[in-house]
């Protein structure tokens, strides 16, 4: 089996897009991380797929609503994609943003996004250290001419 440094260091070089998950708690405030696993899964129906540790403060609140939002943030949001990576309460102090239209998502960080998917969480599987979660997309937008930005070898571009 693969040293677990060099593990990291060979899934480092995969480019890949930056996410803050989004749930809402059950006393109903934001909950959020940041995660580089995220792709669509299918077309039909439209499912996308996140990983998320299984130590996540952001896990309860997905379990509670029976969904989340998925954030592609946009280029140049470097600083918000750090602070969603910490266990910092107050991770949503400052922060624009809107509820979507279901009780199923999280928040919807429009101004920090260039694209966002609202999912009902449709399974749950567990593997290793994390859980994918896989959901129903029901709700998305995108911003025309906005970039996303991706992270590789532990940078953000």
């Amino acid at each position: 089996m693969i040293d677990p440094q060099r593990f990291r260091e060979v899934m480092a070089s995969f480019p890949s897009g930056v996410v803050v998950l989004t749930a809402f708690g059950d006393d109903w405030q934001p909950r959020g991380l940041t995660v580089s696993a995220f792709c669509a899964v299918s077309l039909e129906p439209p499912l996308a797929l996140a990983c998320i540790d299984k130590t996540s403060n952001t896990l309860p609140a997905v379990q509670h609503t029976g969904g989340f939002t998925a954030n592609i943030l946009a280029a140049g949001r470097e600083q918000l994609a750090r602070r969603m990576a910490t266990k910092v309460t107050d991770k949503f102090d400052a922060l624009s943003w809107r509820r979507p239209q279901s009780l199923i998502g999280g928040p919807i960080l429009e101004d920090d996004s260039a694209a966002y998917a609202v999912c009902t969480l449709r399974d749950t599987i567990e593997a290793g250290d994390h859980w994918i979660l896989i959901g129903l997309v029901t709700e998305g937008a995108h911003r025309e001419g906005v970039t996303p930005m991706t992270f590789s070898r532990r940078g953000y571009a």
